[in-house]
């Protein structure tokens, strides 16, 4: 199931994330450092959504309180509830 997420404080502007189950069948951000986006995105592909969560929940970008990984680990979350 598909799930758009609209980022909150990121440069990436929204996070598409696809579950099938708890496990992560796809990622994808819209905006923000592509590179190192479609890595995290990559990276995360086939992982199940709570061992993500729990390593990108809290990552801090600069002086920032959030995140693109933290905010997929949001989306991860919100994907979970829907």
């Amino acid at each position: 199931m598909e799930t758009v997420y609209k980022t909150k404080g990121t440069c990436s502007t929204q996070i598409n994330v696809d579950l099938d189950g708890e496990i992560i069948k796809s990622v994808s951000f819209t905006g923000g450092c592509n590179g190192n986006l479609q890595g995290v995105s990559k990276l995360v592909e086939g992982m199940n959504a709570n061992d993500a969560i729990a390593k990108l929940e809290g990552i801090r970008c600069g002086f920032k309180t959030t995140s693109c990984p933290d905010q997929l680990a949001q989306a991860l979350k919100q994907a979970l509830n829907a």
